[in-house]
C-alpha cells in the first residue's frame, strides 16, 4: 500500500520518539515549565531572530483558534481566504474558541487573496459602526489549501494593508518548514520581518507525534495566552513530552530535512505527472502537495493498486478560469511526507502511465 492522501498518515520520525521516551525516563516540573520547553523556546528565539513567546499545544485546529482568539474579540472579523483550513476544516473551532468572532472569506486563485482583494473586503466593515463586526485580524495560509505560497512580497503587501487598517496578521504555518524550504529564506524574513504578529508553527504533519507551537513575535502580545491555553483544556500536565518532540525537532534541524525530503518527492510526482497524458494540474505544486485531474479510469488504476490519494474538492474560487472537472474525471491530491520513498512514487507514475 502506498499511502499520499495526507502528510498526517504517517508516524513520527524516530528522533522524536527517542527524544519523547528520553524525557520520560526522568521526573520535570510539569504544566509547560519543564527544561525542554523552555529550550525549544530559546531555540525557536534564535532560529526567528528576536526573543519570542512560545506556546505548545497538541493540535493545529487548537494553535490556529487560539491564536485567532488572542487578537479578535466576539465582535470582531477574521479576514482569510473563502477556502482556508480555518474557515472549512476547524469545525467551526476558530468561531468558539473567539467567542463567536466572524471569519470573513476572501476570494482568489489558488488557495491565496490579494492585498486589493483583502483592502476591498475590510472596507465592508467601517471601524466604529455598531451593526458591523470590527476588523481585527488577517489569516494567511502558508502552504495554502491548494498547496500553494505567498510570495515575500505578497505577505508584505498584504501585512501593509492590515497595518493601515490596524489589525494584525496570523499564519497558519502547518506546513511552515515546507514552504520554508520552498522559498529558500530566513524564517525570520517569512514571518515577523514581513509583517507577521504570530504563528501556528507546525510539527505534527513534518515527523512529531503531536506538538504544535504557537509563536508571538511580540511577547507583549502573548499576555494573556496562558489562561486561553488552560481554560481550553491544551495545557499538558506533563508538559516535557510537548517541548522534548519541539527540542528534538529543531536540533540538528531535523524539520528542514523532512521538509526538504518531502518537497523533493512532490516535485519528483509532480514532474511525473506533467509528461503523462491526460493528466493535468490546476496550479503548480510549491511544498508538499500535488493536486491532479485526471481520467477516472487512472483514478481508479492507482485505486486498485493500492495506492491512496484524497479526493478533492474545490469551487470555482481557486481554479483557474475556464477550468473544471469533468464527470469522466477524477481530482486527487497526493501529499508527499518525510517517509515517502523515491520507488513509491516511481510506483505512483507507472501505474498511472499504464492507465
Amino acid at each position: 500500500m502506498i499511502n499520499l492522501a495526507s502528510d498526517n498518515v504517517v508516524g513520527a520520525s524516530r528522533e522524536i520518539l527517542d527524544a519523547i521516551a528520553a524525557a520520560n525516563m526522568a521526573p520535570e516540573a510539569s504544566y509547560g515549565a519543564d527544561r525542554f520547553s523552555r529550550e525549544a523556546e530559546a531555540r525557536l528565539s534564535q532560529i526567528f531572530e528576536r526573543d519570542v513567546k512560545m506556546f505548545l499545544v497538541a493540535t493545529g485546529t487548537a494553535a490556529n483558534s487560539l491564536a485567532l482568539a488572542a487578537f479578535t474579540p466576539p465582535w470582531g472579523a477574521v479576514f482569510c481566504h473563502e477556502e482556508s483550513h480555518i474557515a472549512d476544516d476547524e469545525c467551526g473551532a476558530p468561531e468558539m474558541f473567539t467567542a463567536g468572532a466572524k471569519l470573513v472569506g476572501i476570494r482568489g486563485f489558488a488557495g491565496k487573496f490579494s492585498a486589493d482583494d483583502l483592502e476591498h473586503t475590510i472596507k465592508r466593515f467601517p471601524r466604529g459602526v455598531v451593526k458591523a463586526v470590527q476588523p481585527s485580524l488577517v489569516s494567511l495560509s502558508q502552504v495554502t489549501e491548494c498547496g500553494t505560497l505567498y510570495s515575500l512580497d505578497e505577505i508584505k503587501a498584504v501585512a501593509a494593508v492590515a497595518r493601515r487598517y490596524d489589525i494584525g496578521v496570523h499564519m497558519d504555518g502547518a506546513r511552515f518548514a515546507n514552504a520554508l524550504i520552498s522559498i529558500g529564506c530566513t524564517p525570520a524574513e517569512l514571518t515577523w520581518k514581513a509583517g507577521v504578529d504570530v504563528l501556528s508553527f507546525g510539527a505534527t504533519k513534518n515527523g512529531c507525534l503531536a506538538c504544535e507551537a504557537v509563536i508571538f513575535f511580540d511577547p507583549a502580545k502573548a499576555a494573556h495566552f496562558e489562561f486561553r491555553r488552560k481554560r481550553s483544556g491544551h495545557t499538558l500536565s506533563k508538559g516535557r513530552l510537548f517541548g522534548a518532540q519541539m527540542l528534538a525537532y529543531l536540533e540538528k534541524d531535523l524539520w528542514l530535512a523532512n521538509a526538504r525530503h518531502a518537497n523533493a518527492m512532490a516535485k519528483h510526482l509532480s514532474e511525473g505527472f506533467a509528461n503523462i497524458a491526460g493528466v493535468r494540474m490546476p496550479w503548480k505544486s510549491e511544498a508538499n502537495e500535488v493536486f491532479a485531474i485526471m481520467p477516472k479510469r487512472m483514478a481508479d488504476a492507482l485505486s486498485k493498486a493500492k495506492i491512496f490519494a484524497a479526493p478533492w474538492y474545490t469551487h470555482s474560487i481557486s481554479m483557474p478560469s475556464g477550468e473544471q472537472v469533468k464527470d469522466n474525471e477524477s481530482f486527487l491530491r497526493f501529499v508527499t511526507s518525510f517517509a515517502t520513498k523515491a520507488d513509491e512514487i516511481e510506483t505512483v507514475l507507472k501505474t498511472a502511465r499504464a492507465a
